[in-house]
């Protein structure tokens, strides 16, 4: 299963986890606590932490095409979850 990781500098992290988790709530299996959060898709996971300085995002998926689309959707909902906090995504294999 191939993995993708982004180290995303952030301060408000925990707040994009919170918004994250609670947009997919109603369709999909999602576990929060605190900084931290996991959301399953029908082609993997995306696992995300907070800290005071940075959000990270690792996702497992079944392929690597299924990993390309993951990245996708996870990005677009992170920079619309941000507003008009500028975020530096970069996925890394």
């Amino acid at each position: 299963m191939p993995i993708s990781r982004a180290v995303i500098a952030t301060d408000s992290g925990a707040r994009l986890i919170n918004r994250l988790c609670k947009h997919w709530a109603h369709k999909l299996e999602v576990e929060q606590e605190e900084s931290q959060g996991r959301v399953a898709f029908d082609e993997g996971v995306c696992l995300m932490r907070a800290d005071g300085e940075a959000l990270t995002v690792a996702i497992e998926a079944l392929d690597e095409e299924a990993l390309d689309r993951l990245e996708g959707v996870v990005a677009s909902h992170l920079e619309r979850m941000a507003g008009k906090e500028p975020l530096d995504i970069v996925w890394e294999n």
